[in-house]
């Protein structure tokens, strides 16, 4: 397959996953993909040396990096999968704590457990990106446990 091809169907994976747009936010045409050593299959997508997602084999959708979370919530109008938190826990979640369904204040009604998600404060600052344990309704209606397995924070080094 030719660069282009390979561009088009890694853009339309996060189309799919993110909402419309999102692969063109996300990937621009200066990406370089890595394959992976054993199937040839893609695995990693970096732009300007730094990794944006990983190609899950498992599933075949993307997880993101903090790099990557970060170009999708540029696109605010489109970004989907977000979920945002009390300013009041942002700093433990930067720090990669896991989200608790009792600090959620908004949750896109499309989320379903197992989805990649964007956490973001009350202000829209993104603090970390994870997994989501939950469905938006179950979270809406959950007052304990977690929500959201955070992967990695903002602040974590």
């Amino acid at each position: 397959m030719d660069v282009d091809d390979e561009l088009r169907r890694i853009r339309s994976v996060a189309d799919y996953q993110f909402g419309k747009g999102a692969g063109v936010v996300l990937f621009p045409k200066r990406v370089e993909i890595e394959y992976s050593k054993n199937t040839g299959r893609i695995r990693y997508v970096h732009l300007d040396g730094e990794r944006l997602a990983t190609l899950r084999p498992t599933d075949g959708l993307f997880s993101l990096s903090i790099k990557g979370a970060k170009r999708i919530l540029k696109k605010k109008t489109s970004a989907k999968y977000v979920i945002t938190v009390r300013n009041d826990v942002s700093e433990a979640i930067k720090k990669g704590g896991d989200v608790f369904a009792t600090h959620v204040t908004r949750v896109d009604e499309c989320i379903r457990a197992r989805d990649e998600v964007i956490v973001t404060d009350e202000n829209g600052d993104l603090l970390a990106v994870g997994r989501a344990l939950l469905c938006a309704a179950e979270i809406k209606a959950f007052k304990r446990g977690v929500a959201v397995k955070t992967r990695r924070g903002c602040s974590e080094s």
